[in-house]
Order: C-alpha cells, then structure tokens, then sequence
C-alpha cells in the first residue's frame, strides 16, 4: 500500500479567465499534517477543494488511497464523490458551518445518522466525541450558547466522529483569537494526526502553520515551495 493517502497531479482549475490552479502536483503523507499556505487568490482553498472531491479540476487527477484500495477521485460521478466526503473526508471551516438551531451533540450526529446510523446510537457516539474534546457537560447547548473555540471543537467532532482518515481545514482559526486559537489546533492536532490519521490545513496564520508537519506555499496557482516547520532553508 502507499504511504501517501492523497496523489494529486497536473492540477489546473480556472474560473473564467482567472486560472486558480496551473499544474499542480503534491502528494499527501499517511498521518501528516500538511499546511498549505499564500496569499488570497493564490489557489490553495481550491487545491484544497480539488483535493476533498468537492470540485473537479478542468485538468490533472486525484487518488484517494483508501481501506478498500486507490480510488482515481477525479474520474467518480457527484454521486460517488459525495458518498466518499461523507464517509472517509472530514470537514473543518473556518465558521464551523454548524446549524444553528441544533445541539452540539445533534450537530456531531447528524453526520453520523446521513450515513443510515440510528439517532440514539448517533448522539451516543457524538457525546463520546465532544467529552473527548473538552466538551463534557456542553453536549445539549445550541451553538449560539457556545464560544468560538467550543464551537469549533464542536465542528472538529462532526469532521471526525465518521472515522474520517483525512480531515480537510479551511482557515479553522481564522475567527479566532491567539490563545483559543492554540487550543483549537491542538485538539484538531490531537484528533487527527494524534490517532494516526492525515491533516490538511489552508492557513494564512503562521503559528498554526508552525504545528504542522510540512508547509506548502502558493503563488498565482503553484506551488513555489515546501518546507518543515523550524528547520532552516
């Protein structure tokens, strides 16, 4: 088996005449976390996004090292690609995308009961979950009731309680201040790469970047370079 869980290459994706992705290739470690970072309009949310399965580059393919064996991402139908985000990718943005009028433990299991899991065996899963991620006593709060890092512990359960191998994070700290900031990148540290499973991050914030195992920079759809985290050039 590889032991790389994500195989993009050749990657290009434009939107009208602007060109978001010219030539990508990157391959994804099992159990890294891989920042990827630029500038606004440099192209990482839609490498991220390509990635995920939730947009088909014009050009290039991705494959999916999954339990059952290589999956070519780019060549399944949105039926297929919506099955695999739901039941092998995880989730994390910047906003949560949490629903409002929910629980923190409904919000945790509905991804659970989209996938055909009985309501209570869901939440019973959920409520494992937010104890685990500090969130014990706060399971039947909505999220208005939550702050913004209990909020997005919240949506950092939703993307793992399927037993998501590779969770995806658009600017998750982005909200956020310094501190909980912090907080929030350890717990989805923790959660993901902790238990043996893969991150990736866009990120425009050096210090969350600085977590990670790799950073990966764009530029005007490429990527112009890779780094670890604290070791010289």
């Amino acid at each position: 088996m590889s032991s790389f869980v994500i195989e993009a290459s050749g990657l290009s994706k434009s939107f009208g005449q602007t060109h978001a992705l010219s030539g990508v290739d990157l391959q994804v470690r099992t159990g890294e976390a891989i920042a990827i970072m630029g500038a606004s309009g440099s192209g990482k949310t839609t490498l991220l996004h390509c990635l995920a399965g939730i947009t088909r580059p014009d050009a290039g393919t991705v494959a999916f090292q999954s339990g059952a064996g290589r999956v070519d991402v780019t060549a399944l139908g949105e039926r297929e690609r919506s099955r695999l985000r739901r039941e092998a990718y995880g989730f994390v943005f910047q906003q949560g995308l949490l629903i409002p009028e929910l629980t923190a433990v409904e919000n945790v299991a509905l991804a659970l009961m989209l996938n055909g899991m009985p309501r209570a065996r869901a939440e019973e899963y959920g409520r494992g979950w937010l104890g685990a991620l500090g969130l014990a006593g706060m399971e039947d709060r909505r999220i208005g009731q939550l702050s913004g890092g209990q909020a997005q512990r919240v949506a950092i359960a939703r993307a793992q309680v399927t037993g998501a191998s590779v969770v995806f994070a658009d600017e998750p700290t982005g909200a956020l201040d310094s501190a909980t900031s912090a907080e929030v990148m350890q717990a989805l540290l923790d959660s993901t790469t902790g238990q043996g499973r893969t991150l990736v991050v866009v990120t425009h914030d050096a210090d969350v970047a600085g977590r990670c195992t790799r950073i990966v920079d764009m530029r005007d759809g490429r990527i112009v370079g890779e780094r670890v985290p604290g070791v010289a050039a």
